[in-house]
């Protein structure tokens, strides 16, 4: 029997309201969609294979599954809860396997040759004050904003004496990088549940996630610079930062790479 992905406890469970979420975190702006497959060279490309690697509940699959160009992808998750929730959107041509970065074997060589990442960045001092909880908060779990993610490409150029007859590089170099900025609307109770979903957050329980939730509604009303609408809605500020890179020709993905 294959080994199942293994997948950080913290992670593990604060995914598991998978349902929750889905509906509260937010989806990716058209221009960041946009320009990123322009880098991925697959814009008006009929049938590329893609990989969405961590798919999750499927928040970028959805998007590439509407694209005209009618794209063959894999979705590839470990974590059950969000497999069983991307699976229930039936999505067109879209298969989705348990999996993770390391453990892809039902995945052809060289299928992926691009890497993405993205992340919040707040742009007000009230969204400051609430990322803020975010990291008091922290659980010291590695995350985007740590950068560890571009330690594998930097460091596959690294030698020594003894390395630097052997150095195989598989991406190339430097990382493209970009970032689209957007706005949306939400209610404070709406912008609670996705702050709800952050992993270390939704781990939370009892008095801790109380004074959490309490902390969070202080900001949202007495915040000097916040921005609402007629509905009474939150403006939330963004930026999509996303990066890109490809893969070297010729270079093994696996055996040696």
């Amino acid at each position: 029997m294959a080994n199942m992905p293994t997948i950080n406890p913290i992670a593990r469970s604060g995914f598991a309201n998978a349902t929750s979420y889905d509906a509260h975190r937010p989806s990716y702006p058209p221009d960041a969609v946009k320009h990123f497959l322009q880098h991925l060279d697959v814009q008006n490309v009929l049938h590329a294979h893609i990989v969405d690697l961590a798919a999750g509940t499927g928040k970028f699959t959805e998007i590439l599954a509407r694209c005209e160009e009618d794209y063959e992808i894999l979705a590839v998750e470990p974590h059950s809860g969000m497999r069983e929730v991307l699976e229930k959107k039936g999505l067109k041509g879209v298969k989705v396997w348990e999996g993770t970065a390391t453990d892809m074997q039902t995945v052809e060589d060289q299928w992926a040759d691009a890497v993405v990442v993205a992340q919040w960045v707040p742009s007000t001092e009230w969204e400051r004050k609430l990322k803020e909880v975010t990291w008091t908060s922290d659980d010291r779990s590695p995350r985007f904003r740590h950068n560890e993610w571009r330690t594998p490409f930097e460091e596959q150029t690294k030698s020594s004496p003894l390395t630097i007859q052997t150095a195989d590089p598989m991406f190339s170099l430097p990382l493209g990088e970009d970032s689209v900025k957007w706005t949306v609307w939400l209610t404070k109770e709406a912008l609670w549940e996705r702050f709800h979903t952050i992993s270390h957050i939704a781990n939370q329980s009892g008095v801790q996630l109380q004074e959490t939730r309490e902390k969070v509604y202080d900001i949202l009303n007495n915040g000097t610079d916040i921005e609402t609408n007629e509905k009474g809605e939150v403006a939330i500020h963004g930026q999509t930062v996303f990066a890109w890179t490809t893969a070297i020709p010729g270079a093994s993905l696996r055996n040696g790479g």
